[in-house]
């Protein structure tokens, strides 16, 4: 292992063991004392009316995950546009193959539907 990475891995090493120490100690050693009080929802001093749990509808799942799928899209669109002059060719046809693909994407997703609200 490099000498440079060992510092950065021992700290990462006790943050995640002092992390676990501390999660142990709050589940294990913390106050339990159930109750009316503390079983009940919470909502600006209100009192809730109602279930307490909503549903939501799919179609905002949907929307979620396009989202994120198109969000991890430009995260790897702007890595490429930072490094795009050192590439080279190969490289610039490989985004525009990535580009088609995310293109062809968001077309079968419009024409599915997904994005209608009706």
């Amino acid at each position: 292992m490099e000498q440079g990475y060992a510092p950065i891995i021992i700290v990462w090493t006790l943050i995640m063991g002092l992390a676990a120490v501390l999660l142990f100690l709050s589940v294990f050693l913390g106050r339990k004392k159930p109750g009316k009080e503390k079983s009940s929802p919470y909502e600006s001093g209100i009192t809730p009316v109602g279930e307490a749990s909503a549903k939501f509808p799919v179609k905002y799942y949907i929307i979620g995950a396009l989202f994120l799928l198109f969000d991890i899209e430009a995260v790897f669109l702007i890595a490429w546009a930072v490094a795009a002059r050192d590439l080279g060719v190969v490289a610039a046809v490989e985004a525009a193959v990535f580009l088609l693909v995310i293109v062809a994407g968001y077309f079968y997703v419009l024409f599915k539907g997904a994005l209608n609200w009706r």
